[in-house]
C-alpha cells in the first residue's frame, strides 16, 4: 500500500463535502482523509496505487488547491 500526502486549502467539513465525489472516484471512498487540525490541512491518501496528478486534478476541479508533500 502506498501513502501520499498533499498540503491543501480545504478548511472545513463543507469543503470536504465538496471534494468528496472527486476523491472517492480517484482514490476510493475509504482511502483518504483530510486533517483539518493541521495548519497545512494535510490530505492523506493510502491506496494500492495512487496517481498524484489525478488526485491533484480532482481537488482542483472542486475549487481547492493541493500540493504534494515530498
Amino acid at each position: 500500500m502506498e501513502t501520499v500526502q498533499f498540503k491543501t486549502n480545504i478548511k472545513c467539513s463543507g469543503c470536504i463535502a465538496t471534494v468528496t465525489p472527486g476523491l472517492n472516484e480517484t482514490a476510493g471512498a475509504d482511502n483518504w482523509e483530510v486533517d483539518l487540525q493541521s495548519p497545512d490541512k494535510i490530505l492523506t491518501i493510502s491506496a494500492d496505487l495512487v496517481d498524484a496528478d489525478k488526485v491533484k486534478a480532482a481537488v482542483e476541479a472542486a475549487g481547492y488547491k493541493a500540493e504534494k508533500v515530498a
